[in-house]
């Protein structure tokens, strides 16, 4: 899979020297709003936080451990696709995509057999209720296949250099085991650097939610994104969850205030406690802005996945 070669370009594809702080061992930014020890009760097992701004990793924490990434993996899976381009050919659901979710208990956008989706919808029911279904749908369309299209996801993490990161599948759930996809803070931090970049993944994440009205192709939909950060924090725009067993409740995100950005990831804030990824990722960035804000995680909707 040659990147540079898309015709649909990802300008988030940028060369690895662009940003040297993420190659190399994390050396903390200290501003003078920020206390030196870094951001204080964050209970993830692995962290990073990325100042886009300034081109420096601000503050980490076992940033370069393999650990599975769950969910989070399904950004790749956005991104293959959108360099593949396309996004308005048409995908017909099929009943093995349903089934698959359901076997591997898996968030699903509840799609339907025998609807007709574009990619481009179908890319909102991956990152927004973090659909293993549509996942599967995606990756059996543009692989074809999803042998073919977990190859493409491993080519793609190997130009852009991420070195500790491997996919066993298209949307983190734990087969063929549980660990069998994995990545590192670093890792994922630098392909959400890219990924936030691009136009259309960066307006897809950055949705609460996205509704389609029925038509004689489909079924009514509407998705709700299981970030709740989005709305709550402010600034936050994106980008994607993640829970299972063995990953434990993890957050990749991305905030913007005041013209400063951050993009970061907490791996396994809990293994029981859902909304403890939140309330790590709000610790991190109220330090990075310098804010003493008292950050409440809104609760689920109902009714709606929280992955």
């Amino acid at each position: 899979m040659r990147l540079a070669a898309r015709h649909h370009a990802i300008a988030a594809f940028l060369p690895l020297a662009a940003v040297p702080s993420l190659m190399a061992a994390p050396a903390p930014a200290r501003a003078a709003a920020r206390p030196a020890a870094g951001p204080a009760g964050v209970g993830a097992r692995s962290a990073l936080l990325y100042d886009v701004t300034a081109g420096t990793t601000a503050w980490s924490r076992a940033a370069d451990t393999e650990r599975p990434i769950a969910s989070i993996t399904k950004v790749m899976t956005a991104l293959v696709v959108l360099h593949e381009g396309g996004l308005g050919r048409k995908v017909t659901i099929k009943r093995k995509y349903l089934t698959y979710a359901r076997k591997h208990d898996g968030s699903t956008a509840a799609l339907h057999a025998g609807d007709r989706l574009t990619a481009r919808q179908l890319l909102y029911a991956l990152l927004l209720p973090s659909g293993c279904d549509a996942a599967y749908a995606l990756a059996d369309t543009y692989g074809p296949g999803k042998k073919r299209f977990i190859a493409k996801m491993n080519d793609a993490a190997r130009e852009l250099g991420l070195t500790r990161t491997t996919y066993a599948n298209f949307d983190g759930l734990p087969w063929p085991t549980a660990t069998s996809t994995r990545s590192t803070a670093r890792d994922q931090v630098r392909l959400a650097d890219y990924a936030m970049d691009d136009a259309v993944f960066r307006g897809t994440v950055g949705r609460r939610t996205y509704k389609l009205a029925r038509t004689k192709a489909h079924h009514a939909y509407t998705w709700t994104n299981t970030n709740r950060l989005l709305g709550s924090y402010k600034g936050a725009a994106g980008i994607k969850t993640g829970t299972t067993d063995a990953a434990g409740y993890s957050l990749l995100f991305a905030a913007r205030r005041g013209g400063h950005a951050f993009t970061g990831i907490v791996l396994n804030s809990s293994t029981t406690n859902e909304s403890a990824r939140f309330t790590d990722a709000a610790r991190m960035l109220d330090w990075a802005f310098g804010t003493t804000d008292t950050y409440r995680v809104p609760p689920a909707p109902t009714n709606t996945p929280t992955d």
